[in-house]
Order: C-alpha cells, then structure tokens, then sequence
C-alpha cells in the first residue's frame, strides 16, 4: 500500500455491533467548574465526558452502561461496543462505535518551535502545504486518537506516522502497518480528532451548560 493511500483497512465492526454513522460527542465544561483544581478537577472531567459518552451512545443507538477499563486503564469494550474519551479544561470529547475507536481533543495554542520534531520528521511535514501550529495539532491529536484506538497509548508515539494528508479535515495514519482514517473538528480553538474505520462522522457540539 503506497503512504498517499487514504482507504482504511480492515474496516467495518469485528465485535457484532455496526453503526453505519457515528456521533462524537463534544461537550462544553461549565464556567464555574473550570476553576476546580487537582483531583478534584480530573474527577469531575471524567465524570463530565461520561455524560458526553452518554450522550454519544444515545444518538447512536448503543447500549453502555459501565465503562471497564484492564488494568492499563485501556477502555474495555461492552457486548461489542467501543468507546473512547478526552478530555481539556473547557471541552470533554467522547463517542462510542462498534469497532475499535480512539478520539482526543486540544487546544489550539502556539507549541514551542522544539515540539514540531518530536511530534512528525520531515518526510511527515512534507505531506502538508504549510508547516503551522494548525498542522501541529492536526498530526498530534491524528496520532494519540489512532494510539487510543489500538490501546497501546503514548508508549507507541514513536511508530506512528502520518501517512496522507486528504484536506483540512482528513489524514491517514500509519501504525504497525496498519492504515487509519482520521477525521478532525475545529471548533472554539479546540480542536478534535477520531480515528475509526468504516463509518461517517456527524459531530455533536453541545455549548448548553450541564452542572453535574
């Protein structure tokens, strides 16, 4: 397979449960929680982006109700269905699929010139029109999402590639050989990336403001 090919591989659900469309689900942190430190901040963005996994499930048609992880901390799918979250200061991220699934979200801010090496080499920048902050967190959301979708985490950062770059809202990754289609969302300086194969994406931004 040439690195410019854009079709992904093993596509489809191994685990019984397809969904032909997919809904991730991007979900506003409250204002008054984003003051929250330490633990006590992590515990409610959890709890936060399980509301948005919910959610996800819901406008999919998926049934999960518990959310097991080995002990890696590695999501566990459930009767054959996948999900996968993230999560920042002011969005959670979150979406459920019958396949194997990774999403991550970021913000877009100016990264330390230093970074841009250690993110892509230069035969990945080269498949870009312009090296730019955009750019940045397009190839690092692309690859922790495809890392989050094989379970094995940022341990395998350094054998993931960017393999294709489509347009502004699609690349391909590669990853032990195997090719990724992700699809990226720009929304309110954020950005959000999903790596999954064989369905559509219909992004869910939801600004209405959930207590919890």
């Amino acid at each position: 397979m040439m690195e410019n090919n854009l079709d992904p591989v093993n596509s489809g659900s191994i685990a019984g449960q397809e969904f032909a469309v997919l809904y991730p689900v991007l979900l506003v942190v409250p204002q008054v929680r984003r003051d929250l430190k330490g633990r006590e901040k992590v515990k409610y963005l959890s709890r936060h982006a399980r509301r948005a996994l919910r959610l996800s499930a819901q406008k999919t048609g998926a049934v999960l109700d518990r959310f097991p992880k080995d002990t890696d901390g590695v999501p566990l799918p459930v009767n054959g269905v996948y999900w996968s979250l993230s999560h920042k200061s002011d969005f959670v991220a979150a979406v459920v699929a019958g396949s194997p699934v990774g999403i991550d979200i970021e913000v877009i801010r100016s990264p330390s010139k230093g970074l841009f090496d250690r993110i892509a080499r230069q035969r990945e920048w080269e498949l870009i029109d312009r090296v730019s902050t955009e750019a940045f967190f397009r190839f690092w959301t692309a690859k922790e999402a495809v890392l989050k979708a094989t379970g094995v985490g940022f341990k395998g950062f350094s054998n993931c590639r960017i393999a294709g770059v489509a347009d502004r809202t699609h690349l391909t990754v590669r990853f032990n050989n195997r090719y990724w289609r992700v699809r990226h969302c720009f929304f309110d300086d954020h950005l959000a990336s999903i790596a999954v194969d064989g369905c559509d994406i219909q992004w869910s931004i939801d600004r209405t403001t959930h207590q919890g």
